[in-house]
């Protein structure tokens, strides 16, 4: 392994991390309705208002007796009780009298005067009469009221993030809205004057797939992307567009392109005059960051190579995106794995390069090479192999930190990027 020190000349990615999630900060919390919170974080504790289940209930298909009725009923010595009644799913509370069974469906409720329930798979099934071949102790088979839930109980603690199940509970309990903190909502926008949504392109321009694909990105983070397109480098369209935009409140703008130190940067001469710093990071792919404040939104500005720009909303953007709605996992989760082949990487710049890794094997693929226009390699890689600022080369079977875009995971040792 060959290692070489960072220049000071770059900002560090932890610390530019740090300056994204500063920007986005805690979003306010929000209330509304429990279906409308799935993927958000809770930010107020959920109380049982009631308890669950609120009646005595069968836990199987079967009979309702009383277990006196029952005792030392077996498959040499049944016992047959006459059929009083049937409770199916839904009914009434009834009452069971001695010496008597009710045929009872699962989750209908137990009658007064029942204490155990015998599964159908031990009787004969009879409708009028049934024959009983097993005792059973009272409480069998019985879901008992609030044995699941007690009323005043905190069922779901603040930072809980909402899904099947938490819905499913917060419906059962009658809950009618809980306190989340929102989805983010981000105005997605690629700049330059060759960009273009026409399926065709004319003479010199090229299809956006930057704002197709942050607004993607945006999603799949669980915040609101609005995707808007500004093809012309043009300093007061941009701005004029820009304010327009913002009337309806969005919390980050998040551009692509028109970071760099040419000319027709249209993003950094737009916006740097008015606060927003654009510096340059020591991370490959996506050294030029622009990051700030506009009007009451934060601002990030990533560069416009398509890879450089994905592999910048990875580190920088999303878990700040996630941290801000509260989720409890930021970052992508990381994993040891051990190279399958010798790389090299820039000395002083963090390298973030595209694998595929076989997670059994506990080996990681280079995929493709390191450069930032190749889209079609980075659609193919699960994978960024982090090699640290300090490192230029790494030997086939060396151990490297391999960020996991296939899924969240639980949270990492070391968390994404950090």
């Amino acid at each position: 392994m060959a290692q070489h020190p960072a220049p000071t000349a770059l900002r560090p990615v932890s610390e530019h991390q740090r300056r994204i999630a500063d920007l986005l900060g805690l979003l306010t919390p929000t209330r509304v309705a429990p279906a409308e919170a799935r993927g958000l974080v809770l930010a107020e504790p959920v109380t049982a208002p009631e308890e669950l289940p609120s009646f005595d209930n069968s836990a199987m298909d079967g009979y309702a007796v009383r277990a006196v009725d029952v005792a030392g009923a077996s498959e040499a010595a049944p016992v047959r009780l006459p059929v009083a009644a049937d409770i199916p799913a839904g009914a009434g509370i009834g009452v069971l009298e001695p010496g008597t069974a009710h045929r009872i469906m699962t989750g209908a409720p137990l009658p007064r005067g029942a204490d155990a329930v015998v599964e159908v798979e031990r009787t004969d099934a009879g409708t009028d009469v049934v024959t009983v071949s097993a005792a059973r102790e009272p409480g069998s088979f019985i879901r008992t009221a609030g044995s699941d839930v007690t009323a005043g109980t905190e069922v779901l603690p603040a930072g809980t993030l909402v899904g099947a199940a938490q819905i499913g509970l917060l419906a059962a309990l009658g809950v009618r809205a809980v306190v989340v903190r929102p989805r983010p909502r981000v105005l997605v926008c690629s700049t330059g004057s060759e960009l273009t949504d026409d399926p065709v392109p004319a003479a010199g321009q090229i299809r956006d797939s930057n704002s197709h694909m942050l607004a993607a990105a945006v999603e799949d983070a669980g915040a609101v992307a609005i995707r808007r397109l500004w093809v012309a480098d043009d300093v007061p369209t941009f701005l004029s567009t820009l304010d327009a935009e913002l009337e309806a409140g969005v919390d980050l703008v998040l551009t692509s392109g028109g970071v760099s130190a040419g000319a027709y940067e249209v993003v950094k001469d737009a916006l740097a005059p008015r606060g927003v710093e654009f510096t340059k990071v020591a991370l490959q792919p996506g050294m030029p960051q622009g990051s700030g404040t506009y009007g009451e939104a934060a601002v990030v500005c990533l560069p416009g190579n398509p890879v450089s720009s994905l592999v910048s909303f990875e580190v920088f953007v999303r878990p700040a995106l996630r941290a801000s709605y509260g989720h409890p996992r930021p970052h992508r989760p990381i994993v040891r794995a051990a190279l399958t082949e010798a790389i090299t990487s820039p000395g002083g710049k963090r390298q973030l390069r595209r694998g595929r890794l076989d997670a059994v094997a506990g080996a990681v693929r280079p995929w493709g090479p390191p450069g930032s226009g190749f889209l079609g390699w980075m659609a193919g890689a699960d994978c960024l192999i982090d090699v640290p600022e300090d490192v230029t080369e790494l030997a086939g079977g060396d151990p490297v930190d391999v960020w996991d875009l296939t899924s969240w995971g639980r949270p990492a040792t070391r968390s994404g990027g950090s």
